[in-house]
């Protein structure tokens, strides 16, 4: 299927959206962009409170701090340039609460439809440290997922709709149905796939996509993974991350969104 570009479907008038997917690193979560992006009616940002966390003028992360901001880039520019496009078109965001929690004030959250996207953290803490084997316990993302949820989940007085990497790629179509009818929003048989090739709309000016999305790159759709990494227990600093991510991952997926018949 060819990709249809955000302006090519305008989004209901009176209807307009500003929704939010969180999620943790290596959690199937590009996938699930690339697939919204597929269909037409948002406007799709990646992660941009990521890129500002380690490249912004006012980052938290010194990880990449050889490269230099963009003047202005700064998480106040950004929330005043989404939400003003928000009021005109209906928006998706991809991101990470690490990246943005200590920027994320009740107004903020509730001018977003929060949603959630879970991994069993085995495989997003084997994938991250394949990636960058100095990750730090705050760039694994259990744990501000999981404080994020809660607060959402106790102003609301019931959880916010939270899916599983495993059904997603498990049951991709029954998934997406779900997730659509959670949050209020047209399913889209056909942006379930695509063609394989570059990713460039997912890349960050700091580093390019890089080796994060060669499976993204040659998909079609969402499937199942098909990396192979090393042992937990080979990396003992990794394994008590993953020890630490399980409960709170458990606790997460109590509250997960059955696939759609």
């Amino acid at each position: 299927m060819a990709d249809r570009r955000e302006s090519e479907r305008a989004p209901p008038k009176g209807c307009l959206m500003f929704l939010t997917l969180w999620a943790t690193p290596r959690s199937i979560s590009t996938a699930f962009e690339w697939m919204m992006r597929q269909r037409g009616d948002f406007e799709c940002f990646h992660e941009p409170w990521n890129e500002l966390y380690y490249y912004g003028a006012d980052r938290h992360s010194e990880r990449d701090a050889h490269v230099e901001a963009r003047p202005g880039h700064t998480y106040a520019a950004f929330w005043t340039e989404i939400t003003a496009l928000a009021e005109r078109r209906n928006v998706f965001v991809k991101d990470f609460a690490y990246s943005v929690e200590h920027d994320l004030d009740e107004a903020k959250l509730a001018a977003m439809t929060n949603t959630f996207l879970i991994r069993e953290p085995r495989r997003v803490i084997q994938g991250l440290g394949h990636h960058w084997p100095d990750c730090t316990w705050e760039e694994v993302g259990f744990e501000s997922l999981h404080r994020l949820f809660g607060r959402i989940a106790n102003r609301d007085g019931a959880p916010p709709p939270v899916i599983d990497a495993a059904d997603l790629t498990g049951d991709p179509d029954g998934t997406i149905r779900a997730f659509c009818a959670a949050v209020g929003i047209e399913f889209i048989a056909e942006a379930l796939s695509w063609e394989s090739g570059e990713r460039t709309e997912v890349s960050w000016y700091g580093e390019g996509t890089g080796p994060w999305h060669d499976n993204l790159r040659q998909s079609t759709g969402i499937a199942p993974p098909r990396t192979e990494y090393p042992p937990l227990a080979e990396t003992p600093r990794l394994l008590e991350m993953y020890e630490r991510s399980l409960p709170l991952y458990d606790a997460m997926a109590a509250h997960k969104l059955q696939p759609a018949a």
